[in-house]
């Protein structure tokens, strides 16, 4: 009983390890993306 528990604990550690690895990856690129657009706004207001 105990292996079991300890297999069902380690494959949701293992999934929740994944999807914040996801997360962490779609933060950053939304962070470059505003970089981006926020590089154009300011040249366009320069010109």
């Amino acid at each position: 009983m105990n292996k079991k528990v300890n297999a069902k604990r380690e494959a949701y550690a293992k999934k929740q390890e994944e999807q914040g690895k996801k997360v962490v990856t779609w933060i950053f690129a939304g962070l470059i993306i505003l970089a981006i657009i926020y590089l154009i706004w300011t040249i366009a207001m320069m010109a």
